[in-house]
């Protein structure tokens, strides 16, 4: 069983990983432009996997905006 992580502790911990403010990250963005790169994923990823998500790089490399990670991520954490 995983710890309950939401939408809005995914947006937060991206934008710390790219020094921004949550508030400026929509579902919609996309995170490659906002400079998000295969390193930070990882670290997200390692992160998740940790409180209990079941994860890959893959699943999240492949889509660029927190909209699509949440589809992913919601059924893992729910």
């Amino acid at each position: 069983m995983s710890q309950k992580l939401t939408l809005e502790d995914v947006r937060e911990q991206v934008a710390e990983l790219l020094y921004e403010d949550p508030a400026e990250l929509t579902d919609e963005e996309n995170l490659m432009d906002w400079g998000l790169d295969s390193v930070r994923i990882m670290t997200l990823v390692e992160k998740w996997r940790r409180l209990g998500v079941e994860i890959t790089f893959a699943d999240l490399a492949e889509r660029p905006t927190l909209a699509e990670w949440w589809e992913v991520l919601e059924p893992k954490v729910s």
